[in-house]
């Protein structure tokens, strides 16, 4: 496997990049793999690594380089500590149209690379970002599949909201989703379900499980429901990214 770390310039700075990528055979189709709320870290870094070498060309960026930061370290579970206040307010800093722009910096970038196709492209995001993976799908053709694991504001009253991306959109969607989950209770997932309704999309609950299971590091990981996770992830770009 090859892993780097490079700097991407976008219209606001430079994010920086985790790129893993088989060191043999390619070009690779593309997936770009957006962070959840509590920053980059070696966890990720591993996942992304998981994800390449199945022969894909994998993009995990750091979505709070505008704000001069990269790895927040441990996050307190309590609410009022300073940690988990800064990390929501990282997270409230970003928003569609400026994930989008980055998006297409990301894409702009592995344009000019022997290793990638820019032609097959899939996303993923997680939590934070399950909104984001899908909302690249409405914006970018060459995205065929994007996936929303334990997403959040998967229903909101705005035009891009997830759950209104199947009309916009070509690319084959999933979404996981916890069976208890307060950031994304069973009352949104039912809106995206009906939104999803006659779509070439899917939306899975994880039976016994809460938001952020697939995470091995979290005290609620769950092994069975992550491994299913994966195979349901590769299985998706195996349909939709073919090699």
């Amino acid at each position: 496997m090859i892993d780097q770390q490079i700097e991407i310039p976008t219209r606001d700075g430079k994010t920086t990049t985790f790129i893993s990528h088989p060191e043999r055979g390619g070009p690779f189709p593309i997936i770009l793999f957006y962070m959840d709320a509590p920053a980059i870290r070696e966890e990720l870094r591993d996942m992304a690594r998981r994800l390449a070498t199945s022969g894909y060309y994998v993009m995990l960026p750091n979505m709070y380089y505008r704000a001069g930061v990269m790895e927040l370290g441990p996050i307190s579970a309590d609410p009022e500590s300073p940690e988990r206040k800064r990390m929501f307010e990282l997270m409230n800093s970003l928003t569609i149209p400026l994930v989008m722009q980055d998006t297409e910096a990301l894409l702009a970038y592995a344009s000019g690379q022997t290793a990638a196709r820019n032609d097959l492209i899939g996303a993923v995001g997680y939590c934070m970002s399950g909104q984001y993976a899908v909302n690249a799908a409405t914006h970018f053709p060459a995205i065929k599949a994007a996936a929303s694991i334990y997403g959040t504001r998967l229903a909101t009253d705005q035009p891009d909201s997830p759950h209104l991306a199947a009309r916009k959109t070509r690319a084959e969607l999933y979404f996981a989703c916890a069976e208890t989950d307060i950031y994304a209770p069973m009352e949104i997932v039912e809106k995206v379900k009906q939104g999803m309704k006659g779509a070439n999309a899917e939306v899975e609950i994880y039976p016994g499980t809460h938001h952020g299971f697939a995470f091995p590091k979290r005290p609620v990981y769950n092994r069975d429901a992550a491994e299913r996770h994966w195979e349901r992830l590769l299985a998706l770009y195996r349909r939709n990214l073919p090699a």
